[in-house]
C-alpha cells in the first residue's frame, strides 16, 4: 500500500470522504483525520467489509496554541454542528492542550505538543500512525512509519514516551472482535523512560 491506494481505500468510506470535503472549512489550524476511521477503513477495504464497518469514530486533531478548554469546546461544537448530517460521531483534539488532561485521566506522563503531527507520533499502535488532510485538489499524508501493518493487518506497539502495556492491550483486544484477521504483536511492560524518551524524540526530529 502506498499514499494513493491509502487514499483511494480511505474514499470509500462516504463520512470520511465529507469530513475531508468540509475539513476547510472549520476553521482548525494544522487539521487531520487521524486513527481508526483512517485505518481500520483500510482494512474493511483489504478484507471486503463494507467501508464504514466497525468504525466507533472519527478523529480530528489539530492544533491550536491556545489550550483553553473553552476555546476546544467551541470547535468541538462547531463541527459538530458541521457534520451533524451525516450521522457519525466526530472526535475533535486540539494537541496542545492533551499535556494538561492526559496525565489524569491515564495516569501517564504526556510532555507538551508542538504540533499535530506529534500527536500522530504518540498513537500506542504504530498502523494508526497515519493521517490524511485536503491540499490544493489532493491530499496530504503523514505516516511516519509507512503503511506495512495496515497492508498486512498488523497491531505492533509503538514504544513512546507515554506508552502502556495495559491500554495498548486493551485497544489491540477490542480491534481484534471487530477485526479477527488481525496479527497482534505483545506489547512489553517497559519502564526504561529513557529508552522511550529516545525513541520519541527521534520521531519529532
Amino acid at each position: 500500500m502506498d499514499d494513493e491506494r491509502l487514499i483511494e481505500a480511505v474514499l470509500r468510506n462516504r463520512a470520511n470522504e465529507i469530513i475531508l470535503q468540509r475539513l476547510p472549512e472549520f476553521g482548525l489550524d494544522d487539521a487531520w483525520l487521524v486513527a481508526g476511521s483512517v485505518i481500520q477503513t483500510a482494512w474493511n477495504v483489504l478484507t471486503g467489509r463494507a467501508p464504514d464497518y466497525g468504525i466507533k469514530d472519527y478523529d480530528i486533531f489539530y492544533f491550536d496554541a491556545n489550550p483553553s478548554w473553552e476555546a476546544e469546546d467551541a470547535n468541538i461544537r462547531r463541527v459538530a454542528a458541521a457534520v451533524s448530517d451525516i450521522g457519525v460521531s466526530v472526535e475533535v483534539r486540539n494537541q496542545a492542550r492533551v499535556h494538561l488532561w492526559y496525565p489524569n485521566k491515564f495516569a501517564i506522563a504526556y510532555p507538551p505538543l508542538q504540533r499535530a503531527t506529534q500527536g500522530i507520533d504518540r498513537f500506542l499502535i504504530v498502523a494508526a500512525q497515519v493521517g490524511i488532510r485536503p491540499a490544493q485538489g489532493n491530499y496530504d499524508v503523514y505516516a511516519p512509519h509507512g503503511f506495512e501493518d495496515v497492508s498486512t493487518l498488523t497491531v505492533r506497539p509503538n514504544l513512546c514516551s507515554n506508552f502502556s502495556a495495559r491500554l495498548y492491550g486493551a485497544k489491540a483486544t477490542a480491534w481484534k472482535t471487530r477485526w479477527p484477521e488481525l496479527t497482534i504483536l505483545p506489547a512489553p511492560d517497559l519502564r526504561d523512560r529513557q529508552h522511550m524518551e529516545k525513541h520519541e524524540k527521534r520521531l519529532d526530529n
